[in-house]
């Protein structure tokens, strides 16, 4: 932004010191003038014909000069005590203002790092370190995602080229069978473009908010699920309490859908099971998913939030999905400024809870 130029703010707080010191200066010389020396009278005359001792001309005489000199010397000081001083106190604006000019070029690894207790100065670096941290994050998630993005997109589109290379240089092969896997492929990428703009959605907060109970949300979840948790012979079961919050309905189902569909399969070969459960407390809602399953371990539950990370084997290839399942979830979540926690099973298996504020008793 294009700005007029003007005094700096170091210039600015000198010239108050100064000003500072010189009226306190004039007014501590005023109050002995007026306080004492107007009382001295014009002329002192004792017994002889010479005056007594000095009388209010011979003080003013003497007292005006120093008192000139006393101000002069006090501006002086002001002036240059108070550039020191103003310069001292904004060193750390100065390390701040050039962390943010390098953030500004792209460099946000610098950290303004201020020493020293705790003051407003120091409070302001540490939020701006803060911030940086918070959009290095960000950048260097975004960065992933688009490199993993790009390489599942690009997967889809070189499998059909493939297939497409293979159908011309092979006019006798069999269009039934070339024709149902380039039907698996593209549904697979369109699969992955809705995965890719629900998150978009989910990140952007593009949404109408409204009352949504995730009780029904969880029922929705597993009556869509039932037929996909019988063909992989897991049980499903869904209870718990009316748990109202606020925000999209589209989006807590799907936020539903995916932790059920994960929990499905990720789960055992055979005799698993998922349990879907809601709960209401005076001010938070929780949805919780469990199942059974392989054993989590730390390293891996550190990334099952990530884009395009899958995790432990699946009981069924079919429904491979695209990696995007709980890096949605989460993106939902935080859009309708939740809570999400994933807890290992000691027995195996996971427990995902979600928690929101829960919808005042007033709303809509």
């Amino acid at each position: 932004m294009d700005r007029a130029p003007g005094l700096s703010v170091r210039l600015k707080l000198t010239l108050s010191y100064a000003a500072v010191v010189l009226i306190t200066g004039a007014g501590l010389l005023s109050v002995v003038w007026f306080f004492l020396l107007r009382y001295v009278p014009e002329l002192l005359m004792g017994r002889g014909p010479y005056p007594m001792g000095p009388d209010r001309t011979d003080l003013q005489a003497a007292f005006f000069p120093m008192a000139g000199l006393m101000l002069g010397m006090l501006l002086v000081f002001g002036l240059l005590g108070g550039w020191l001083l103003a310069g001292s106190m904004l060193a750390p604006m100065t390390r701040v203002t050039n962390a943010a000019r390098l953030a500004a070029n792209g460099s946000l690894a610098h950290r303004i790092l201020l020493e020293g207790r705790n003051d407003e100065f120091r409070e302001l670096a540490d939020a701006f370190d803060f911030m940086l941290a918070r959009l290095e994050a960000h950048d260097a998630e975004q960065k992933r995602f688009a490199a993993n993005a790009s390489h599942e997109l690009r997967t889809p589109l070189a499998i059909t080229q493939t297939l497409l290379d293979v159908a011309r240089r092979d006019p006798e092969h069999d269009n039934g069978e070339l024709v149902e896997r380039l039907h698996y492929v593209n549904n697979r990428a369109i699969e992955l473009t809705e995965a890719l703009l629900l998150l978009s959605r989910a990140n952007q907060r593009a949404f109408t908010r409204e009352r949504v109970d995730l009780s029904l949300a969880a029922d929705e979840a597993t009556e869509t699920l039932l037929a996909l948790a019988e063909e992989n012979d897991v049980t499903l079961v869904a209870s718990g309490d009316l748990a109202r919050t606020i925000g999209s309905h589209a989006l807590l189902l799907q936020l539903t859908t995916n932790l059920v569909h994960n929990a499905i399969v990720h789960n055992l070969p055979a005799g698993g099971a998922v349990w879907v459960t809601t709960k209401a407390e005076p001010d938070l809602v929780e949805l919780t998913v469990e199942n059974t399953g392989e054993k989590v371990t730390p390293q891996l539950l550190s990334t099952l939030t990530e884009p395009f990370q899958r995790g432990t084997q699946r009981v069924r290839t079919d429904h491979a999905g695209v990696g995007l399942g709980l890096a949605i979830v989460k993106s939902i979540t935080q859009a309708h400024d939740g809570e999400l926690e994933l807890v290992p099973r000691p027995e195996g298996g996971l427990r995902v809870t979600v928690r929101f504020r829960a919808a005042p008793p007033q709303y809509g």
